[in-house]
């Protein structure tokens, strides 16, 4: 099943968007809060620890990008659980860029006039004119360096969507009717083999995600692969103890059917002359 994820931006009715494409599809609409509550259950870790990835200003993130990533891992592996699981809906600053193109997802970006967004800010927040035009521009400043920081991408690019909609040009019910094709259109081309893709990249998601949080192991430096449930883990000092250990975390998510672990061989420091 195809997978939509809504870009959140102020005063664009995004939200009501996402809830009336939600009911007309039958598909569960999950924002970025749920997903950080999630990953906060599953993981261990406080609501207020897995926010951070979300709402830090541009001019902490440099200094906190490390602090911040240490977040990001669980909150993908979530994001990605939820996509893999299928017949969702995804709204929120970051969703959108921890989807995979395997073919099966819909990134969409909802725009407008910036006269209508205040306009909408006002009415939602109960804000003076001039706080909610302050509260929109910012709010897409900061969003662009956020995303550009974490991802890598630049949100003004119009490739780093796959459909800009202005939610003022056209009237809603047409909007829905509009993505609801387009939804059902995406599923009748969608192969397994794409399903497998997704289904096999939540999944070491998943497998990275438990190795991170595991007190002996945290963040040291492993790649996991996944094919069609078989994980492969490889890294630098993968071995006995560590291999086991590794195994066994692994083998613990629910749908991996086998582990591999395979140490990297260290560098030998060469001695200066």
């Amino acid at each position: 099943m195809a997978i939509i994820a809504i870009t959140q931006y102020p005063g664009t009715r995004a939200i009501e968007l996402g809830h009336l494409l939600s009911d007309r599809l039958g598909y569960r609409f999950l924002t970025a809060d749920d997903l950080i509550a999630i990953a906060s259950r599953i993981y261990g870790v406080t609501p207020e620890q897995a926010v951070i990835a979300d709402e830090r200003r541009p001019h902490f993130w440099e200094r906190l990008k490390t602090d911040t990533q240490r977040f990001v891992p669980l909150f993908r592996a979530v994001a990605l659980k939820e996509m893999a699981r299928g017949r969702v809906i995804l709204y929120g600053r970051s969703v959108g860029h921890l989807m995979p193109d395997y073919g099966q997802c819909l990134r969409v970006r909802p725009a407008g006039p910036i006269k209508a967004r205040v306009a909408e800010v006002m009415r939602e927040e109960n804000l003076t004119s001039a706080a909610a035009e302050r509260r929109v521009r910012d709010y897409d400043r900061e969003v662009r360096a956020r995303i550009q920081t974490l991802f890598d991408v630049d949100l003004e690019d119009p490739a780093a969507h796959h459909l800009t909609i202005n939610t003022f040009a056209t009237p809603m019910p047409v909007l829905t009717d509009m993505l609801t094709l387009a939804v059902e259109e995406l599923d009748q081309m969608v192969t397994p083999e794409q399903r497998g893709q997704l289904q096999d990249t939540a999944l070491a998601a998943q497998v990275r995600a438990a190795l991170m949080i595991h007190p002996k192991i945290g963040h040291a430096p492993v790649e996991v692969v996944c094919d069609r449930g078989s994980v492969h883990v490889s890294g630098p000092g993968l071995v006995p103890p560590w291999d086991r250990l590794v195994g066994e975390v692994a083998r613990s998510i629910d749908g991996v059917s086998m582990v591999e672990v395979n140490p990297e061989e260290m560098a030998t420091p060469v001695r200066p002359a």
